[in-house]
């Protein structure tokens, strides 16, 4: 995804996981624990794009098992 801020196209590129039917943002993490940036990552793909859902799904760690 491009990203722009005031006109102007930025060398930044976000590349979420999936999007699923043009509106669903979906990020896949495989962590102990999801963190706060984990979060806000995914909020600013919904903010970049203006769709409204968003999933963050976590498998967790292998050290977990």
């Amino acid at each position: 995804m491009h990203l722009t801020y005031r006109g102007i196209t930025l060398q930044q590129k976000y590349q979420p996981d999936f999007v699923c039917f043009d509106k669903i943002i979906v990020e896949i993490k495989a962590v102990a624990r999801i963190a706060d940036d984990h979060r806000a990552q995914v909020i600013n793909y919904l903010k970049v794009t203006r769709m409204q859902l968003g999933l963050l799904v976590n498998f967790g760690s292998h050290l977990d098992l």
